[in-house]
């Protein structure tokens, strides 16, 4: 990407998109009208979406991330993007042997088809794809021609000579990718933002209350923010791609009154700036996609954790302990997934309350655990700790951080400590143990607030077995019948709380008045419940076994709600 072709005079088409990109990237299999068709946008295609008969993507290169070449819907999804028009379909590779059918439909139609390289990722297709793209549709602004694609620094003192002041480049959350070299004293604010390498929050609350942030974000024209007796006259400029926003450019009067055609330049720098910040964000994406695959690597125990460790500053001979930190939205309830690493929920940058607890506790992680070593995967964050960091104060000072975030609660677990890199694998898996006893504490508590909370293994050890147990019961449990099963079932029928009563009791130790304290109910009440327990369903508390396996199933109704 160091020498990359100018972009495209007759607009983006798939053959200039393919040489931006680079070689190695895609395979063309098939294209019936050529490479030199227009391309018009690049995007994720789901397969599994109802699509309507007029659905339309005209000049679309389209990646289909859940479709690979040899998979019996291959077929269908090429016909389906030829009927919408689209320019190309990028499938998953798979056998040679099996690209027979699909070829031949490719001949058929009029949309290219081609091939994922099996050693890179969707993410780096999606990115180098849209960089190409951001790039060939750009036109050119004066004076910042010939910047190596993704100088931002370059960029960022190339307007500030054309505005005759300081400039910052900030992503939508209004951190600082770049700013112009110092040439005079800079005021207090734009010294706050360079150190911190993010505008003070105080000052996005204050901008975000008197509406600047929703003029910005909602214009395509220059926003001013005038001088007061604080701050030196201020321009920003949204940057757009699509109807995407990638950043901002900000100008700032430097030591003299900006320039009379400030305001132009700055509209012509933010066009210019499309694939700068393109690219910047695809190679961002990039470097943390082939972060999080490392990571997994080392806490799934597969091969490559050697090579995996090295590219992450990882010790091998060194004793580390995973922490595993669950961010959750109270607003909106969410699957969090089966045991073992989650699954993305959304892409990279999207601003989510899960992903702005998520950046907080990456920051918190490094200031409270030295040497620690972070990725991301999903609504998750994986930290590995190096021996001694691991302890229950460092890890509630992280919590306790992003208290402030509204809406949000933080699930933290520690596991057991690992020897080498052979036993990550088990220290991840107890962490997330941790964090699932403290979820099934929170959803097993109505009656208290849900709050953020943190645990250590040796602190959830009991608890933690009984999930292993009721994982290893939970198969046989659900393919039986009985008492326990049939007053589960008559409760959920018929809205009763015969199950809620007996287990209550079980709590209680056998107390009853405790137990009718919690359920608030009169004692006879709760009694009244277990006698009926018992002659409907034959689930009696005066019998052992009985109250085992009450205790048990009910534990496991509770799981499937």
């Amino acid at each position: 990407m160091e020498s990359e072709p100018p972009p495209h005079p007759g607009g983006p088409t798939l053959a200039h998109l393919l040489a931006l990109a680079g070689p190695g990237l895609l395979d063309v299999v098939a294209a019936p009208l050529g490479t030199d068709v227009p391309v018009a946008d690049v995007a994720v295609h789901d397969v599994g979406e109802d699509r309507d008969d007029d659905w339309a993507a005209p000049g679309h290169v389209l990646l289909t991330l859940g479709t690979s070449a040899d998979s019996p819907k291959a077929v269908d999804v090429l016909r389906a993007a030829d009927r919408a028009g689209a320019s190309a379909v990028v499938l998953r590779s798979g056998p040679r042997r099996q690209r027979a059918a699909l070829v031949e439909a490719a001949a058929r139609g009029r949309t290219a088809l081609l091939l994922r390289a099996p050693d890179t990722d969707w993410t780096e297709v999606l990115g180098r794809l849209r960089t190409a793209l951001a790039h060939s549709v750009a036109p050119a602004a004066a004076g910042v021609e010939g910047l190596r694609l993704g100088d931002l620094a370059g960029l960022a003192n190339t307007v500030a000579g054309l505005v005759g002041g300081a400039i910052t480049i900030e992503d939508p959350r209004s951190r600082v990718l770049a700013y112009s070299r110092l040439e005079h004293a800079a005021d207090p604010l734009r010294m706050l933002t360079i150190l911190g390498q993010e505008v003070p929050r105080w000052r996005v609350a204050e901008l975000r209350e008197r509406g600047f942030f929703q003029a910005l974000w909602s214009s395509d024209d220059v926003v001013r923010l005038a001088a007061d007796d604080r701050y030196a006259e201020r321009l920003a400029i949204a940057v757009r791609h699509g109807g995407e926003v990638l950043g901002s450019i900000w100008a700032a009067a430097d030591g003299r009154p900006l320039a009379e055609d400030a305001a132009t330049a700055l509209r012509s720098a933010a066009r210019a700036a499309v694939p700068h910040l393109v690219h910047h964000e695809a190679r961002g994406r990039e470097e943390a996609g082939r972060r999080e695959r490392a990571v997994r690597v080392l806490l799934e125990g597969r091969p490559g954790a050697q090579e995996a460790a090295r590219g992450l500053g990882v010790a091998a001979d060194r004793p580390y302990t995973v922490l595993v930190a669950e961010a959750h939205d109270t607003r909106r309830p969410g699957d969090t997934g089966p045991p073992g690493l989650a699954a993305p929920s959304a892409a990279p940058g999207t601003d989510t309350t899960e992903h702005r607890v998520l950046d907080m506790l990456d920051l918190q992680a490094a200031a409270c655990l030295p040497g620690c070593v972070t990725a991301r995967s999903g609504s998750r964050l994986y930290v590995l700790i190096p021996a001694g960091g691991a302890e229950a104060d460092p890890v509630r000072r992280m919590v306790a951080a992003v208290r402030s975030v509204p809406y949000s609660v933080v699930l933290a677990g520690v596991g057991q400590q690992a020897a080498d890199l052979s036993e990550l694998a088990a220290s991840r898996e107890s962490a997330e143990l941790v964090v699932r006893v403290l979820r099934e504490r929170a959803t097993t508590a109505p009656t208290r607030p849900l709050a953020s909370a943190s645990a250590v293994y040796r602190d959830v050890v009991s608890e933690a077995a009984l999930l292993r147990l009721l994982d290893s019961v939970e198969p046989t449990w659900q393919a039986m019948s009985g008492p326990v099963h049939a007053m589960v079932a008559h409760d959920r029928e018929h809205g009763s709380a015969y199950g809620e009563s007996v287990a209550a009791y079980l709590d209680a130790f056998g107390d009853t008045r405790a137990a009718a304290l919690r359920l608030n109910v009169h004692p006879n009440t709760l009694r009244y419940r277990l006698r009926r327990a018992r002659d409907l369903f034959g689930v009696d508390m005066g019998d052992p076994v009985s109250r085992l396996l009450a205790g048990l199933g009910l534990r496991l109704a509770r799981r499937g709600g």
